[in-house]
């Protein structure tokens, strides 16, 4: 006989959504088993569906992982018990068996209330104030000796996205990554998107690969940053550097980008350009004095789009506007992430999953790249909402541009 119980609620969509078959596999496949104690099943479209189970398991383990896979559905304990806290041992570190959040929308229960917790994001840890009155998601190295961190499955709430009632792309298509789809349909629905988000004053993040540089779509991205299409750029060292290659000498990796050819020596070119950046200083004091006067780099100063460079071990250089500390090139990209509202991953796997991790799972999200294990792993890592599209960059640059209007 189990020697371990606990008591679920699922209300919501979870009929036609099918979170509740989900939650009985889950149980199931951990080793548990369930009981169904009560079930009302909502009998028009806008009605909702009601559930209460018994969990069973043999080992503590068992239950606390069968529990946290639960939550993430939307089930709630029965107990209705208050959020258990624990004050952080130190500086950077959190108390043992500390609830580590999704990018879902998540409530604590505080003083017998329902309190939403701020700053969702995901792989991060919620931090009560000491009155008890509000919560955040707050990222471990940033939690201070002594904050009261929520720990274990009492009194959290996580409410995961209802299945969409109209056919809508972001739904329907967002866990499928095969090459044989109606690109150029899917590419005029992300652009009405776009054009709908920009509509009402909400901003579009572009997580830019260097492969939007060589492919030759420079000059097309730059046609949507100025058509104001762009509201904030991520990338590395890797699409700057030969964004400015691309502008200084013509090439991207030494290869010319108006006939494909490799130029002699051409693969010197992304040094050059490095070097000419860090003798004036900045991107920006190199727009200023003339040395750049197109380019994608050249548009987003000039258009004031919110550029966060961020850096790795293997980049060459590299430019002075690349951010090497990742504690600080994490806060920069958080603050940049504050309203936007849709987000374009092209051709760059490290900072497209970078960004997911940091995104609620409100926000759109089209990752192109021309792998597809590219897109697959964004979605394995958690980013399940994002829509994926395989195809080359230039392509989906050139046609998303024309769709949108862009001049």
């Amino acid at each position: 006989m189990a020697r371990f119980k606990e008591e679920v609620r699922l209300e919501g969509h979870i009929i036609d959504s099918e979170v509740l078959p989900k939650v009985f596999r889950i149980i199931m496949d951990l080793g548990g088993s369930f009981e169904v104690a009560e079930i009302k099943v909502g009998r028009h479209k806008n009605e909702t569906s009601f559930a209460q189970l018994e969990v069973m398991c043999d080992s503590e383990v068992q239950m606390d992982a069968i529990l946290t896979a639960l939550q993430q559905l939307g089930a709630v304990l029965s107990s209705q018990e208050d959020v258990k806290l624990k004050p952080a041992p130190c500086d950077g570190a959190l108390p043992d068996e500390f609830y580590s959040t999704t990018h879902m929308p998540t409530q604590v229960r505080l003083n017998g209330r329902w309190v939403d917790v701020q700053s969702v994001e995901m792989d991060l840890a919620i931090v009560v104030a000491s009155d008890k009155s509000s919560a955040r998601m707050v990222p471990m190295a940033a939690v201070k000796t002594g904050e009261l961190v929520a720990v274990g499955h009492d009194g959290i709430r996580v409410t995961p996205p209802a299945r969409s009632r109209e056919r809508e792309i972001f739904s329907f298509m967002a866990s499928d990554v095969s090459s044989e789809r109606p690109k150029r349909l899917i590419i005029e629905e992300i652009a009405r998107q776009m054009q709908a988000t920009r509509a009402h004053g909400g901003k579009i993040l572009i997580v830019a690969g260097p492969a939007i540089i060589h492919t030759g779509a420079g000059p097309t991205l730059c046609r949507l940053i100025r058509s104001g299409y762009v509201q904030t750029l991520f990338g590395g060292n890797a699409i700057a550097t030969h964004d400015v290659e691309s502008v200084l000498f013509g090439t991207s990796l030494g290869v010319a980008l108006q006939d494909g050819q490799l130029v002699e020596g051409g693969h010197r070119h992304h040094m050059y350009a490095i070097n000419a950046i860090r003798r004036e200083g900045s991107l920006r004091q190199a727009v200023e004095s003339g040395l750049l006067k197109e380019g994608v780099m050249y548009e987003c100063i000039k258009h004031n789009v919110d550029l966060v460079l961020t850096g790795s071990i293997r980049d060459d250089g590299p430019l002075p506007d690349v951010i090497l500390d990742m504690g600080e090139a994490q806060r920069k990209m958080r603050a940049a992430l504050q309203g936007v509202e849709m987000v374009l991953m092209i051709a760059t796997m490290l900072h497209s999953i970078a960004t997911g991790n940091m995104l609620p799972s409100s926000v759109k999200v089209v990752a192109v790249d021309i792998n597809p294990a590219v897109v697959t792993k964004l979605a394995d890592r958690g980013t399940f909402q994002a829509l994926g599209l395989v195809t080359d960059a230039e392509l989906f640059v050139r046609e998303l541009t024309q769709a949108v209007g862009a001049d």
